[in-house]
């Protein structure tokens, strides 16, 4: 709710300055070809993941044991403040609202060209070209899929590390699960592209965040239509969104724009354009309205009320384990 502080530097940024200086080193070894590269991406994910997990669980530590009396309230403050960082509901929510505001008048050029930088933030798809409807569409589309990579993923994972600290308190608990998974998500997001040397250093990255994401994917799938004013059409919406998500070529993408489709009424699929090859993705809701500043926002607020669900969960489960 809050959001990040600018004075207080991001553990993402910190990733994402590892795994930049990591990239580098591998592509300026005297070693080249397709094997050394893969081998170098394995590195650099398993490197960066271990890393981000192992400060999150040094910090559990440090906080939960004896080692340092400080008061319990004050020690789960600075974790809570910690997991906040892994979840991107407050920045997707701004950047989502940049763009629409760029685009309540788009009589002049300049409008559509700053709707087009800013969407460049969020999409990795090709933005000079896109014309409002487009530019609608692709804010909805990356408002969808990232509401799972960047909230309910995080969530599921602190889930996870719940269920292993009331294992036992020297397990890897919430914060060392939520830190790598993030970790994940930001190889990802940096290397992740089928392009140039990317197309083997991000391989192992890719595929791990395609495997951690792919249950709370699934979870949202089942749950959004439960805050979603569809009871009567639950199954019904769950069976159609997992039908037309399918057929995308990302396992986790296609059904996490289809279930938000469905719940928000928008349609969305098309032909993107990544690097100039276009592709093209199943279209999903056909009969549902175009993207539109009203529906975005519908889907902004279906992730924000399904937020709340998940944490009202979450925190009952911690109780019940306690």
């Amino acid at each position: 709710m809050i959001g990040d502080p600018k004075f207080i530097p991001h553990p993402v940024e910190i990733m994402g300055c590892l795994i930049k200086f990591l990239r580098e080193k591998v592509e300026s070894s005297v070693h080249k070809g397709r094997l050394f590269f893969r081998f170098g991406g394995t590195l650099i994910t398993f490197s960066v993941i271990s890393l981000s997990a192992l400060c999150g669980w040094i910090i559990e530590q440090l906080l939960f044991t004896s080692f340092f009396p400080i008061p319990q309230a004050l020690s789960y403050l600075i974790v809570i403040f910690a997991l906040a960082s892994s979840l991107a509901a407050k920045s997707l929510k701004r950047s989502v609202l940049e763009i629409i505001n760029s685009l309540n008048n788009d009589l002049f050029k300049d409008n559509l060209e700053l709707a087009q930088e800013k969407l460049s933030h969020i999409v990795g798809r090709d933005v000079d070209k896109l014309d409002r409807n487009e530019i609608l569409r692709a804010t909805a589309e990356s408002a969808s899929e990232n509401a799972v990579d960047g909230i309910f993923a995080p969530l599921f994972w602190m889930l996870i590390g719940i269920i292993s600290w009331n294992i036992s308190t020297t397990f890897p608990g919430p914060l060392a699960f939520a830190w790598f998974f993030k970790a994940t998500s930001t190889i990802d997001s940096m290397l992740g592209y089928k392009v140039g040397n990317l197309r083997w250093i991000g391989e192992s990255g890719a595929r791990l965040d395609d495997i951690l994401t792919f249950l709370p994917c699934r979870l949202v799938l089942i749950s959004l239509p439960l805050i979603s004013n569809n009871w009567m059409k639950l199954f019904y919406i769950i069976r159609k969104a997992w039908s037309e998500g399918s057929k995308d070529i990302s396992p986790n993408s296609g059904i996490s724009e289809a279930i938000f489709a469905h719940c928000a009424q928008v349609q969305m699929g098309g032909i993107n354009t990544y690097n100039k090859h276009s592709i093209e993705k199943p279209i999903l809701a056909k009969n549902a309205p175009i993207a539109n500043i009203q529906n975005i926002k519908k889907i902004l607020n279906l992730s924000l009320r399904l937020e709340i669900l998940w944490i009202i969960i979450l925190i009952s489960l911690h109780l019940l384990l306690s």
